[in-house]
């Protein structure tokens, strides 16, 4: 079994930066995917970044803003969000496609105040 686990989340005022940190522990063979999402109150999850391979991609929405970066020696995704909006406003979820299923974190709140 894999398991996830975020932290960084927290209470922000508009403009400002947090950094997410997600370590995955647990029997991993082979990691496809690394990405986090974020639900909104009332909304779908979305996805918000993702890297596959070294290759990243982001939702429009925080292009030029957040930058997603994994260290593989340590099995850890992080998201940097910078000049953060009160639109960023959710629950983040990390989530892993690992070679044998995939998986998600429980997610840590994201405040973003005007």
């Amino acid at each position: 079994q894999v398991q996830l686990v975020e932290s960084g989340g927290g209470l922000v005022q508009a403009g400002g930066s947090l950094r997410l940190s997600c370590v995955a522990s647990g029997r991993i063979f082979s990691i496809n995917v690394m990405s986090w999402y974020r639900q909104a109150p009332g909304k779908q999850r979305e996805l918000v970044a993702a890297i596959i391979s070294g290759t990243t991609k982001y939702a429009d929405s925080v292009k030029g803003r957040f930058t997603i970066s994994r260290d593989n020696a340590k099995n850890t995704v992080y998201l940097q969000m910078n000049s953060l909006k009160p639109e960023d406003t959710g629950i983040y979820y990390c989530y892993l496609d690992e070679y044998r299923g995939d998986y998600w974190g429980q997610g840590t709140q994201v405040t973003v105040s005007s």
